[in-house]
């Protein structure tokens, strides 16, 4: 048996500052017990737990082919214990720093393909029950969308990373120099030195949050309780196509109303990432540099930094 964690311990070094709503409120309390109840059993490794969630996948996945509402309400309940599981794989490589880049890439592919499965499974059964072929097109609406949501993330990431490491470079700041592309709360204004380094901030989302007005004060509410503003991203929308509608037996409603509100979510996130570009080029401007340059500048410095807080994908198995 290795070291017992107390509770205070797991929720410090395994909760993220901001993370979905309903991780923050139906997963966190149970994994967190459970992450205490076998972290000291050794044998219980993060891909070993990232294999029992997609096991439990399939599992889910069968329940749904079935069709009839008991074994939609089995395979709801199946699929969240699923999620628990996927989500204490990180908190054991975090709390053990056990984690590492396979075990990394192996959970985000486990998560795509528990996604195309169950929702192959959960259209199908449907459709053999009713005949109806709306629910075929929503498997195909469910798997696409799902794919954008995570391409779209990474995409996003990466861009961010690349205007950071651009702007570093661009004002002669070498690695481990100050971080100047900052989303920052409505407390800190732009322009604060940065850490005392005398370098002004660079916040590229000012212009974005000052045209949501006083939607900021909700945003540093919902941070407040570690919930991100990004209300609606693929934990939501999986949760909304594979918990509640089959617990409800209204699996069109919920995934309609779940893509919705994905693509409205999505949107959102892209015009912000075009505000914020706006704001890039315009930094890059004032310093006397093009894109072009900056980006030689940071090839040649070898600067790089990566900003994945608005999403799900960050490298949460790769310990720190």
């Amino acid at each position: 048996m290795a070291q017992r964690f107390t509770l205070d311990e797991i929720r410090t070094r395994t909760y993220k500052d901001r993370d979905a709503w309903w991780t923050v409120w139906l997963v966190d309390p149970l994994a967190s017990r459970l992450v205490w109840l076998v972290a000291p059993l050794r044998w219980v490794t993060p891909n070993l737990l990232t294999m029992g969630a997609f096991l439990l996948g399939f599992v889910a996945a069968y329940c749904f082919l079935q069709g009839d509402y008991p074994w939609l309400v089995a395979g709801a309940v199946v699929f969240h214990v699923s999620f628990v599981l996927d989500c204490m794989d990180g908190k054991i490589a975090r709390l053990k720093g056990t984690g590492s880049v396979f075990g990394a890439w192996l959970d985000y592919v486990f998560d795509r393909l528990r996604v195309v499965t169950c929702a192959v499974a959960l259209m199908v059964g449907q459709y053999e029950r009713t005949d109806s072929m709306v629910y075929l097109w929503l498997a195909g609406l469910v798997i696409f969308l799902d794919m954008f949501r995570y391409l779209n993330a990474l995409q996003m990431g990466k861009v961010k990373g690349d205007m950071r490491r651009n702007l570093e470079a661009a004002r002669g700041e070498g690695p481990g120099g100050p971080v100047v592309v900052e989303e920052t709360s409505a407390a800190q204004p732009v322009g604060v030195a940065d850490g005392g380094s005398g370098q002004p901030v660079v916040d590229v989302y000012g212009e974005f949050r000052a045209k949501l007005g006083p939607l900021v004060k909700v945003r540093n509410f919902l941070a407040g309780q570690r919930i991100r503003a990004h209300l609606f991203s693929g934990i939501e929308f999986q949760m909304f196509v594979f918990i509640l509608g089959p617990l409800t037996d209204q699996v069109v409603f919920f995934t309609v109303l779940s893509a919705v509100l994905l693509a409205a979510f999505e949107l959102l996130l892209i015009y912000k990432l075009y505000s914020a570009t706006k704001v890039y080029g315009r930094e890059l401007a004032k310093i006397g540099a093009s894109e072009a340059e900056a980006e030689a500048a940071a090839v040649a410095a070898g600067v790089g930094t990566q900003d994945d807080e608005d999403d799900e994908l960050a490298p949460q198995r790769i310990s720190a």
